[in-house]
């Protein structure tokens, strides 16, 4: 039932609001245990969307600047919009070598651009936070003609050498009713493309998937346990007695090393 963030989550709108504004709480403890995507996908990023040098590209909810970083590191000029304060705080100082890179605090839907239209809209785990009726109109009115939008997400996944702790954990999740499924194994996560709402607005260009492994400590599992928005919104009570669970067996297993499996999926499409 890990999951990085699940595609399409609550579709009540005061709920998703609430629980997107949820990260900012535990900033440090974002920053320091969510996965980052492997390099290749960025290389691929601008590849597929055509980027240079000096280009100019929005980052929708940057958090602490995961993705940002490395698309300042290939000399993108990188606008990065981030709803929590802690959160853009961080991605900052993170930032503060890049002069060309810029940390907005606001959510997505209430920011106004300045300038030019983008070359790119980026969205790494985070489109699915937006407003429906903006996440692709929104990124659509900010590219110049033929800019790109790209989405990409991290993806818990379960291969048939996983350690006995990653099924038996399971029980877990199911004691205090977490939404979702067992992540699958990694061969099972295809691609993504875009859905049917965005085709008005793009013409969808290259996938990619990209299998990856992070090792975490006992108490990083924990902490990027606490992070995630399937916890939070099982409440105070259930997330706690959920935590206190996993706790317990990793305490019973000596605080183990563990390896996690993720798959990264990045799609590539060009504005209409």
């Amino acid at each position: 039932m890990e999951s990085a963030e699940p595609a399409e989550p609550w579709a009540d709108d005061r709920r998703r609001r609430d629980l997107r504004a949820g990260f900012d709480r535990a900033a440090e403890d974002f920053q320091r245990t969510r996965p980052v995507c492997p390099p290749q996908l960025f290389d691929d990023l601008i590849d597929l969307a055509g980027l240079r040098a000096g280009d100019r590209v929005i980052e929708i909810g940057c958090g602490t600047g995961q993705a940002t970083v490395p698309l300042a590191e290939r000399g993108l000029a990188v606008t990065a919009i981030e709803l929590g304060a802690e959160l853009a705080a961080i991605a900052r100082r993170r930032l503060a070598g890049y002069p060309a890179a810029e940390v907005v605090t606001c959510s997505f839907e209430d920011w106004q651009p300045t300038g030019g239209p983008a070359d790119a809209v980026l969205a790494v785990s985070a489109l699915h936070w937006i407003d429906p009726e903006l996440r692709y109109a929104k990124p659509a009115e900010l590219l110049r003609a033929g800019g790109a939008l790209a989405v990409a997400g991290c993806h818990w996944a379960r291969p048939a050498d996983a350690g006995p702790f990653w099924t038996d954990v399971q029980q877990d999740y199911q004691a205090v009713g977490y939404e979702g499924a067992p992540p699958p194994p990694p061969e099972q996560i295809a691609e993504r493309h875009l859905p049917a709402e965005a085709e008005r607005f793009f013409v969808e260009t290259g996938s990619r998937r990209y299998p990856f492994r992070l090792g975490y400590t006992a108490a990083d599992y924990l902490a990027i346990l606490a992070t995630q928005s399937g916890t939070r919104a099982l409440g105070a009570a259930r997330s706690a007695e959920f935590l206190g669970r996993v706790r317990r067996r990793l305490e019973s297993l000596g605080w183990p090393e563990l390896t996690a499996t993720f798959v990264a999926l990045l799609t590539v499409a060009r504005r209409r």
